[in-house]
């Protein structure tokens, strides 16, 4: 299964509705190398919701539950998200090795090294370096850098193992720009509001797909 091999767009899909969401996806997805569900889809709409997007356009699907539990909880949560379609899963890396190979062993991975919103810079910030260590050492397919602070992902690709993808939420809604966060080093941009809560998401996708095509 893969998607728009070309693009570098992620449409962060965070509705509730199940028609909803399928319907915008169907709109976007060939503007889209993949889709990321979050906890409010899959709450509102069920699990089964990875399965008919998947169906229904084609696309990688990326389930954004940010496991952080104990390795056998990791594992029964990530079990059963692979087994309904998802290709990724994205989990902390601050639980440890232990917990982040639990969902690696079951299905590609990609880790939480540094977050989009103001409060990262609290915590998970100051950890990222030993984050992306971890990342180096267990070669996950990704990790997870904030848009918002594009001289953020700069510093995080310096650092990280060339073959591990950088994707980046953030852009559009909480200020991330595109173009400069692709000029940092992201591989991905991560895009949600902007998308789905315009009054056209097709053209609201185009723009951007173009936009990254530029970078």
């Amino acid at each position: 299964m893969s998607g728009n091999n070309e693009s570098r767009l992620i449409l962060a899909l965070d509705v509730y509705e199940r028609e909803r969401a399928l319907k915008i996806a169907e709109q976007t997805a060939e503007y889209l190398w993949a889709i990321k569900v979050n906890w409010p889809l899959i709450i509102g709409s069920g699990l089964g919701i990875v399965t008919e997007l998947k169906d229904a356009t084609g696309l990688p699907i990326i389930a954004d539950l940010k496991l952080a539990d104990i390795p056998n909880t990791n594992r029964l949560i990530a079990s059963r998200v692979f087994e309904a379609g998802a290709d990724y899963i994205i989990a902390h890396g601050f639980v440890g090795s232990d917990s982040v190979r639990a969902v690696m062993e079951l299905g590609k991975t990609i880790i939480v090294v540094e977050m989009s919103h103001p409060g990262a810079k609290e915590f998970i910030q100051p950890a990222a370096d030993k984050l992306v260590e971890l990342a180096n050492r267990l070669e996950p397919f990704g990790v997870i850098a904030p848009a918002t602070r594009p001289e953020r992902v700069a510093y995080i690709r310096s650092r990280l193992n060339s073959e591990v993808k950088i994707l980046t939420p953030g852009v559009g809604a909480q200020g991330g720009k595109a173009g400069e966060v692709l000029k940092a080093g992201a591989d991905y941009i991560i895009v949600g509001r902007s998308i789905y809560a315009s009054e056209n998401p097709r053209e609201s996708a185009r723009r951007l797909y173009e936009e990254t095509m530029e970078v």
